[in-house]
């Protein structure tokens, strides 16, 4: 599963709406729109802070050479 499906099932798991997330997780909407949507371009800091409302967060890939 990727980011973006994970977070709006937990966002639509607590009953949350995608402006909410954004003011809970001090986001911009478009941000929580886009991440939702899968755009590539999203940035790592700012998915973290939406993630830590659920008490989730990324870690940064290791490299493997």
């Amino acid at each position: 599963m990727f980011i973006g499906q994970k977070v709006k099932e937990l966002r639509k798991r607590t009953g949350l709406t995608q402006k909410e997330l954004a003011v809970r997780s001090g986001v911009g909407l478009r941000f929580v729109r886009e991440l939702e949507q899968g755009k590539q371009t999203v940035r790592a800091d700012k998915v973290n802070q939406v993630l830590a409302l659920f008490g989730y967060h990324l870690e940064p890939v290791k490299d493997r050479t």
